[in-house]
């Protein structure tokens, strides 16, 4: 499938997503589906994330501050507004339009963030070494191999010399009945388990890559990966953060 396509086809269901149940597609808990999230909760769970994110950067030497940070995937701005609290502009990007509205509504920061679509297959629409740090979280399983590549590619472009990657991959899925579905099925009957089944208001990709091929991938794109930590906030996937630095 060309990349344009599918991104499109992710574009469609993150839009309906935003449009039907946001906070839970981020943040996806049961106790917290068909609107159960509290946003002051929600947004606050953002703000101890990238606390913990970030001072751990920090103990790794680093950048943690600056002019400019990018959120990839930044949906209703839950990381984008911490990450404004500590550089000079915090720019959110996501594919669907109706999150990024919600991310700019009732924004106690919004003097310092930035809110951009972007519907391309690359990050042209912002310039090399722009940014300070990029931010990633619990973003990039959702795109095919190829877009994880391209998008990877592309983090580096626009970082600047020195500056600071995190970034949350899959690997593999586990060996449960979570993970089986992901290993066994088909993507299209995935995606009719996840709506008809489960009661999803649009399918969920979930894709990994291994972590030799993360780091090989990014020193290939003069990024080092200085750290990298399990993460167990998804029950069906084996997940890793990267913390990584461009190379001066």
């Amino acid at each position: 499938m060309p990349l344009r396509r599918d991104l499109e086809d992710i574009g469609h269901a993150w839009g309906t997503l935003a449009d039907t149940d946001p906070l839970w597609a981020i943040c996806v808990d049961p106790a917290h589906r068909h609107g159960r999230w509290d946003p002051q909760a929600f947004y606050a769970s953002g703000e101890v994330e990238v606390a913990q994110a970030l001072s751990r950067a920090e103990g790794l030497g680093m950048a943690v501050s600056g002019r400019r940070a990018l959120d990839f995937g930044c949906g209703a701005g839950r990381l984008t507004r911490p990450l404004a609290a500590r550089f000079e502009t915090a720019v959110g990007v996501d594919i669907a339009q109706e999150m990024l509205d919600l991310a700019a509504r009732d924004n106690p920061v919004a003097s310092r963030c930035e809110f951009v679509r972007n519907t391309e297959p690359d990050l042209r629409v912002f310039a090399d070494g722009e940014f300070d740090l990029i931010y990633s979280s619990f973003v990039l399983q959702h795109l095919s191999p190829r877009l994880i590549a391209v998008y990877l590619a592309e983090f580096a472009r626009v970082l600047r010399p020195g500056g600071s990657l995190i970034v949350d991959l899959p690997t593999r899925a586990r060996w449960n009945v979570k993970g089986m579905g992901y290993r066994l099925l088909p993507p299209p009957a995935l995606g009719f388990v996840q709506r008809r089944l489960l009661g999803y208001p649009a399918p969920m990709r979930m894709h990994g890559m291994t972590e030799r091929r993360t780091r090989d991938w990014l020193s290939a794109h003069d990024v080092d990966v200085l750290a990298v930590e399990p993460e167990s906030r998804h029950p069906g996937w084996h997940m890793l953060r990267y913390f990584a630095r461009h190379r001066p």
